[in-house]
């Protein structure tokens, strides 16, 4: 038997472009960029390229179109697996303003989807989920998707027997919950959004919120809260996992490398501490990588070690 696979799903991916600059962004002043980078990005396609690096059998999915589309496949890494279904509008980019300090994003909408297009990549979806052990499913929906695409997506990869990991926010976040994806992967502020009737700070919040997501619909639900690392509410336990310290640099991405880090253990059969050390180790690896969706192998299998997982 092959090793596990993990299929990701990028409705929405992104050309990414990130300013570099060598001071801290000023409002309303006029910044000189010292370096220019693109790459192919979205939350999935940043995820995918992290599994990639840590060689995982893994393959990306999606929606891709025009010139901008084009772009974004070609800048895919190297032997990274990819079938993507084309749309005829442009795909979308992504504008990253990173200074010494932290980064600021000014995200596109994306292309409109029609149904036939749709049609298409749902029959594509369908066979490559198949063979799939986790399906991710991140990022936000284009223009012409409707609300429960996640739900259908979700729906869908259970059918096929494969784990699924759901990174979105709002209304397609509540209308995927009746189908029960196995985890949900909120940060603090899409957590907060999520429940407003609760107060989410702290670990206890974290904790109740997360509670309420589950009991929604969510078989899991792991919260990452920036620097103070991630907290998890499962059906066999809670745990917080603490990076011994803050890293600094450009945080764009972090959240989907914990991403990478979750669906690795799961396709692997991690234990949830271990589980929760891969995924705190990669988000605070990629925040000392200047561009999103990357991370270097030696910082995460330092950083690794020095995550603290205890029980809630």
């Amino acid at each position: 038997m092959g090793r596990p696979v993990i299929l990701t799903v990028a409705l929405n991916a992104a050309l990414d472009v990130t300013y570099r600059l060598d001071r801290p962004v000023t409002p309303h002043a006029t910044h000189r960029v010292t370096d220019v980078t693109h790459a192919a990005g979205g939350k999935a396609l940043n995820t995918a390229r992290i599994l990639h690096t840590l060689r995982e059998p893994v393959i990306a999915t999606g929606l891709l179109g025009g010139h901008t589309g084009e772009r974004v496949a070609a800048l895919l890494p190297a032997g990274l697996r990819h079938s993507f279904t084309k749309v005829a509008a442009e795909s979308r980019r992504a504008v990253v303003v990173a200074d010494p300090d932290d980064a600021t994003g000014f995200w596109e909408p994306g292309p409109h989807v029609t149904r036939d297009e749709w049609r298409r990549f749902l029959d594509r979806y369908t066979a490559l989920a198949k063979p799939s052990r986790v399906v991710v499913l991140s990022g936000s929906l284009p223009p012409g998707l409707p609300v429960d695409t996640y739900a259908t997506l979700v729906h869908a990869a259970r059918r096929a027997g494969a784990y699924t990991i759901l990174d979105c926010d709002g209304p397609s976040l509540h209308a995927a919950l009746p189908e029960r994806p196995d985890l949900v992967k909120p940060n603090a502020t899409e957590l907060a959004e999520a429940m407003p009737h609760l107060d989410t700070t702290g670990t206890s919040g974290t904790r109740e919120a997360a509670e309420a997501l589950r009991a929604a619909g969510a078989g899991a639900v792991v919260a990452s809260r920036g620097p103070a690392g991630l907290v998890a509410v499962t059906g066999d336990g809670h745990w917080r996992a603490t990076p011994a310290r803050p890293e600094t640099g450009n945080p764009t991405g972090a959240g989907d490398a914990s991403v990478a880090g979750l669906a690795h253990g799961v396709a692997h059969r991690l234990p949830w501490p271990r589980r929760l050390r891969g995924a705190a180790a990669l988000s605070a690896a990629s925040v000392r990588a200047p561009i999103a969706g990357r991370v270097d192998v030696r910082d995460y299998l330092r950083l690794r070690s020095t995550i603290h997982v205890e029980e809630l």
